[in-house]
């Protein structure tokens, strides 16, 4: 019998798979990068049959192009791909904004959380935790509206959207800065008794994030 606070440990093409993956994401390993499977394997400390594992699951959800012989390619974010992100972000947040609005006070504590995490890790230095509670804030509105289908697939472009995101704030002087004061902006929208107020600084905080990835490539 196992006991309760044993954990499963990760295979070593898990392990491979998360290494290369968060690398991705976090633009250690950026857009246009060839690399071969022996430094894969060396970064993530396993022999290179578990990185090929990991690289074709990469290459199923489009973060690499395999070369055999010569190694994956780091896909670089496309400017087809930022226009569907943000165009798929619009519909959902949006509606999602709207549904919410008659559950706002609730929805207001829960954000000011979210913000508060985000201040706390940006004056921390923290990118990765910033992101996070970046997302979390826009997660916490979307959930709140209440459709499972809709939050489901607002969660499947979180993967694109982080690495996005990270780009952004890492390369952007002076956009975690713009993006707190976005963020604050829609709680303030909150505290009123305008709804179009409240859906105008949603979407004006999605547009001026697309306009940022746009200048970045």
């Amino acid at each position: 019998m196992t006991h309760p606070s044993t954990r499963a440990v990760p295979s070593a093409a898990e392990r491979a798979y998360r290494h290369l993956k968060g690398a991705i994401l976090e633009q250690v390993y950026p857009g246009g990068l060839l690399i071969s499977e022996g430094e894969i394997a060396e970064a993530a400390g396993v022999s290179r049959t578990p990185v090929r594992e990991a690289l074709l699951r990469l290459e199923s959800e489009g973060l690499v192009a395999l070369y055999p012989k010569r190694g994956a390619l780091i896909r670089p974010v496309s400017a087809r791909e930022i226009a569907d992100v943000i165009e798929a972000r619009r519909l959902v947040e949006l509606h999602a904004a709207e549904r919410v609005w008659p559950r706002r006070a609730e929805l207001r504590a829960d954000l000011a959380r979210r913000l508060d995490e985000m201040r706390r890790a940006h004056a921390a230095g923290d990118l990765t935790a910033l992101m996070a509670a970046d997302r979390a804030f826009h997660a916490t509105v979307v959930e709140a509206a209440g459709n499972e289908i809709l939050a489901e697939l607002y969660h499947r472009l979180r993967d694109r959207q982080l690495r996005m995101g990270e780009a952004s704030f890492r390369l952007s002087p002076g956009w975690a800065e713009v993006a707190l004061t976005e963020h604050a902006d829609q709680l303030a929208a909150l505290d009123g008794d305008d709804p179009a107020a409240w859906l105008a600084s949603v979407g004006a905080h999605i547009d001026n994030a697309a306009t940022v990835l746009r200048t970045l490539r």
